[in-house]
């Protein structure tokens, strides 16, 4: 059987998000989006169940969806979503002081996410989630 592209192509695939992710969030490099887009996904996932996280990663590229499982701390009670102001505020706190994160990160990596994942699994992924899920990828 042969390699999926998916993954020969992964570090590829990567790269191209965070250069367009870059773009969105205004960073002058993809060091800085990397964390940017890190506090974005980690904010989502703790809003999800394992079992939720997992079928939102299967949505993503290989990578992306490595970014939201790795690290997961399983024993950690599930937040509920809320409002997008409330929600920004957490992922700008993420790294705390060192936080470049824009008040309108979520929506800027949404964006450039929306752009690189299949739009029909990707939806059909946030069908499978909470109240709340949709919104949050919402651009």
């Amino acid at each position: 059987m042969t390699v999926p592209s998916t993954f020969v192509h992964a570090s590829r695939d990567l790269e191209r998000f965070l250069l367009d992710a870059r773009d969105e969030l205004g960073h002058a490099t993809t060091h800085q989006t990397w964390q940017s887009v890190l506090a974005v996904l980690i904010t989502f996932r703790a809003r999800l169940t394992p079992a939720a996280g997992l079928a939102f990663a299967d949505a993503l590229p290989p990578l992306l969806a490595a970014m939201v499982l790795q690290d997961w701390d399983l024993g950690q009670p599930t937040k509920p979503f809320a409002e997008r102001a409330a929600l920004a505020r957490e992922a700008m706190a993420f790294r705390g002081d060192h936080s470049i994160l824009p008040e309108n990160g979520i929506a800027d990596v949404a964006r450039a996410l929306r752009r690189h994942v299949e739009p029909q699994a990707f939806e059909r992924a946030l069908a499978k989630l909470p109240p709340g899920a949709r919104e949050f990828w919402a651009v």
